[in-house]
C-alpha cells in the first residue's frame, strides 16, 4: 500500500474515533496486543482456533431437520452438468454453450486483461490435468492393508482418530478440517442421486460397492470428514476472468490430491474411505462444513471460514474409522452478512439477497429446503457465467471482506470486533469500502507478480 493510502487510513481512524473505540472492545473482551490471540483445539487437540471463534451446540442459521430431505443432486440442482439442466430448455442450454465460445474467442482476438492468449493457456492446462486426476468413491485401492501385511489394523481413541487424521491431512494439503458424525440427520446432507446420476444408499453391507446404478454406503461408515483447500487470494481478486477461474481449478485439482490420499492412508490403518466420486458430488459440501465447525454460511449462501473467509473449497469423505467430533461454530461471521451486503451489491446478474435476515423459503427448487439462508438465484448466477465466458463467477468471492487474510494484526482486530461487537458491523463495511477494499485487480499486473506456491501462503494458516 503506498503513503498516501496509510495517511488515509490514519486520518480515516483518527476522524471516525475508531482507535479508541477498538481498545475498548478489545479491553472489554480481555485483549491484550502481546497476549496469545489462539483458543482452544478442535477434535484431536491438534488445531488452535482465534480465541474469538467460540464452538456452539447449534450453528448460527436455523435447521428444520423435519422439513430436510435428501437431493437428488444429478436433477435438482445445478452443481454438475453443461449449462442450466432441467432448469432451462434446450434451446436455451444449447445457446448458452455455443456463447461462451463465442465470447471466450472474441476477448481471445481483442487481447483483453484477463482472457489473453497466456490466461487462457494456464486455465486450459490446469482443467485438461484436472481431467486426469484420480477421483472416486472407492479409492486408489493401491496401499497395502494391515490384513496384507499380517498385523492388526489401527486401533486408537476417537480423539486419537481425530488427531492423526488432521496431522496427515494438513501434511497431504488440507486448509481446515472438521469432524461430523453421520445420524438420521446429517444422512440427509448426503445426495440421494449423486451428481451424476447414481444412486447413493446405505446398508447393512461388509464392503462399500458401485455399479452402473448406484454406490452403496455401509452402515457402519458413521463419520464424514470436510476438509477446505486453499485458493489463490491474488488470482480470486482477478474475477471473473481466467486468472480466477484457473485458481479454482488449481485448488480442486489439490482438493482431489488430498482425497486419493486419504482414502490411501485409511485403507493403510485398516478403514473405509468412501470420497466423492465426481466434481461436488457425495453430498452438500456447505452444510458439512458448517456442522464440522469450518465456517459459517454466508449472504452468498456460501461458507466463510475464520481464517481464509470465502477463499476455499470444500470436499468431503465417509469413513468407518470413529473420530470425535468438532461442533459448529460463532465466530459473528452471519451476523456481519445481515449489515455488510457487499457481495449482493457487487454481483453482476443481482443473484443474491439483500433481505436483512436469511429467510426459510428458497427462491427456486435448486435449494434444499428445512433451513435458514440467503437463498440465491442460481439459474441468474450461472447464466452470467456463461454470458461472459466464465464457469465460475467469483466476484462476490473476491468483493468480501473476509477474504482479506491475516497480513497485518488489524485485520485479526476486525475479526475480533466482528465476533464480540456487532453493533459496529455497519462502521467496519464501511471501513472496507473507504480502504478501497473489494475492487477488481488488474489482471495483467498478475503476471509480473513473485506468487508463493500454488499462489496461496500457509504461513497465515494458523
Amino acid at each position: 500500500m503506498n503513503e498516501s493510502a496509510r495517511m488515509n487510513r490514519r486520518d480515516f481512524l483518527r476522524t471516525l474515533g475508531i482507535s479508541g473505540l477498538t481498545v475498548g472492545v478489545a479491553g472489554a473482551t480481555g485483549l491484550t496486543l502481546a497476549g496469545d490471540l489462539l483458543g482452544d483445539t478442535t477434535s484431536g487437540g491438534v488445531t488452535r482456533r482465534p480465541w474469538w471463534v467460540r464452538e456452539v451446540d447449534q450453528p448460527t442459521i436455523g435447521i428444520n431437520w423435519d422439513v430436510m430431505q435428501r437431493v437428488d443432486a444429478s436433477r435438482d440442482t445445478l452443481v454438475g452438468g453443461r449449462g442450466l439442466g432441467r432448469f432451462a430448455s434446450a434451446q436455451e442450454n444449447a445457446r448458452l454453450l455455443t456463447r461462451i465460445e463465442q465470447v471466450q474467442k472474441e476477448r481471445l482476438l481483442r487481447d483483453e486483461g484477463g482472457y489473453t492468449l497466456k490466461d487462457q493457456a494456464l486455465r486450459n492446462a490446469l482443467y485438461a490435468v484436472r481431467g486426469q486426476m484420480p477421483q472416486s468413491f472407492l479409492g486408489p485401492q493401491q496401499a497395502p492393508t494391515p490384513e496384507e501385511r499380517g498385523v492388526p489394523r489401527w486401533d486408537g481413541s476417537p480423539d486419537e482418530n481425530a488427531r492423526i487424521v488432521k496431522v496427515a491431512m494438513r501434511q497431504m494439503g488440507a486448509a481446515t478440517v472438521g469432524i461430523v458424525p453421520l445420524d438420521e440427520r446429517t444422512r440427509k446432507l448426503i445426495y440421494r442421486v449423486d451428481v451424476d446420476g447414481k444412486e447413493l444408499v446405505f446398508a447393512d453391507v461388509d464392503q462399500p460397492s458401485e455399479d452402473e446404478q448406484r454406490r452403496v454406503i455401509p452402515n457402519r461408515a458413521r463419520w464424514v470428514i470436510v476438509y477446505t483447500v486453499q485458493m489463490a487470494d491474488e488470482a480470486m481478486r482477478r474475477a471473473p476472468t481466467m486468472i480466477a477461474e484457473q485458481a479454482t481449478l488449481s485448488a480442486y485439482q489439490r482438493g482431489l490430491l488430498v482425497q486419493a490420499s486419504l482414502q490411501e492412508f485409511l485403507r493403510g490403518l485398516g478403514y473405509l474411505g468412501l470420497g466423492e466420486a465426481v466434481t461436488n458430488g457425495l453430498g452438500i459440501a456447505p452444510a458439512f462444513a458448517v456442522m464440522g465447525g469450518l465456517g459459517e454460511l454466508s449472504r452468498q449462501n456460501r461458507v466463510i471460514t475464520p481464517e481464509y473467509g470465502p477463499m476455499v473449497r470444500i470436499f468431503k469423505l465417509i469413513t468407518d474409522l470413529p473420530l470425535a467430533p468438532d461442533k459448529p461454530i460463532d465466530a459473528g461471521i452471519t451476523r456481519f452478512c445481515k449489515t455488510c451486503k457487499k457481495c449482493a451489491e457487487a454481483c453482476p446478474p443481482s443473484a443474491l439477497s439483500f433481505d436483512d435476515e436469511p429467510g426459510w423459503q428458497p427462491v427456486g427448487e435448486w435449494s434444499n429446503p428445512g433451513h435458514q439462508a440467503w437463498f440465491e438465484d442460481s439459474v441468474r448466477c450461472k447464466t452470467y457465467w456463461y454470458e461472459h465466458a466464465s464457469t465460475n463467477c467469483s466476484i462476490c468471492f473476491a468483493v468480501c471482506p473476509f477474504s482479506k487474510q491475516n497480513e497485518s494484526f488489524m485485520h485479526d482486530f476486525i475479526r475480533m470486533q466482528i465476533a464480540n461487537a456487532p453493533v459496529i458491523n455497519g462502521l467496519t463495511r464501511s471501513m472496507d469500502d473507504a480502504f478501497g477494499y473489494g475492487v477488481q485487480k488488474n489482471p495483467g499486473q498478475w503476471w509480473t507478480q513473485d506468487h508463493p506456491e500454488y499462489g496461496i501462503n500457509t504461513k497465515k494458516s494458523r
